[in-house]
């Protein structure tokens, strides 16, 4: 498949998407861009805003397998990955699949379980697999984790430890719809019995294994991976930020990028590609300084700060 080909495919399904979410479709690209990537997506909203359906629309969208597993103070590690049972019938412990062991997870409401929990998801979403009394069981490929959390502010909420951030490939959100997009919700619901839309498959796994390997392909010159590059390592010079981007967050970018480029229907990447979807790759990434916090400053300002500071490359004609 040609980046031109894969465009097209992921393009019927965010059109899929589409018609049971309302949302701005740039929020779609985002997520798709995620998929692409091979990565994982977190999605940061109030309750309500319709996470939820994105990620079940995504699953159904794409034909892939679904678990949801909703996060509660009291979620065990074992509740997530699966533990090994005793076997009356053959006198042996056999191993329970958790529901993790799906294409796509949904990680409902992440931040209101403790981090040990959460970082039951950390070696599932890094290596693709689990370890579980020593033994180590393969998830299914594709393997994409959508976690949705709850703004810090809210009661209730753990912030996720940095570890677990930096396994995410981009962090987006919904917001709230417009009039008219809220006006669309209840004029869809009214025109139909059931209460959660459904999507008609437009994709399977082969496809989905199929669209990943595109942005493998695609090319970027030197002068534009020197620009992600000095990106990430200028977030770690900045005078708001205490911790900056990992080269794992540097690495994340490029994939990201590609996976973008991918989108567009592009055989390369370019700056504008970086530029666009650095805004959904870096900002979680940053743990910024308590200065930052009391002067009102947040991930965002000090990114842009940073791309109005790094000089963008020409490129070729």
């Amino acid at each position: 498949m040609d980046p031109e080909a894969a465009a097209g495919r992921a393009g019927d399904v965010i059109d899929e998407l589409s018609a049971a979410v309302v949302t701005d479709r740039s929020f779609l690209k985002t997520v798709m861009t995620g998929v692409l990537a091979g990565g994982h997506v977190l999605l940061e909203d109030v309750p309500g805003t319709g996470k939820t359906l994105a990620a079940r629309s995504l699953a159904g969208a794409l034909n892939l397998s679904f678990t949801r597993i909703q996060f509660t103070p009291d979620l065990l590690p074992a509740d997530i990955t699966g533990s090994n049972v005793f076997d009356e019938s053959s006198g042996e412990f056999q191993f329970a699949e958790g529901p993790i062991f799906a294409n796509v997870v949904l990680a409902d409401e992440i931040n209101r379980a403790p981090p040990k929990t959460q970082a039951a998801l950390l070696e599932a979403m890094g290596e693709g697999q689990v370890s579980v009394d020593g033994e180590t069981h393969q998830l299914p490929d594709p393997f994409i984790v959508i976690a949705t959390q709850n703004p810090v502010e809210q009661e209730g909420t753990f912030g996720l430890p940095e570890a677990q951030r930096d396994r995410f490939i981009v962090k987006t959100s919904m917001g709230y719809p417009e009039f008219d997009g809220e006006m669309e919700l209840i004029d869809r619901r009214a025109g139909r019995t059931e209460s959660v839309p459904s999507v008609s498959a437009v994709a399977d796994e082969a496809t989905v294994r199929d669209l990943q390997a595109v942005p493998e392909t695609i090319t970027a010159e030197r002068n534009v991976r020197e620009y992600l590059v000095k990106l990430g390592r200028a977030t770690r010079e900045h005078r708001h930020v205490s911790v900056g981007v990992s080269p794992r967050g540097i690495q994340h970018l490029f994939e990201a990028g590609r996976a973008y480029a991918t989108l567009q229907g592009r055989e390369y990447l370019v700056p504008d590609d970086v530029k666009r979807i650095v805004d959904d790759v870096f900002p979680h990434r940053l743990v910024l300084t308590a200065e930052a916090e009391i002067e009102g400053i947040d991930a965002a300002d000090v990114l842009e700060d940073v791309k109005g500071q790094v000089p963008v490359p020409a490129m070729e004609a």
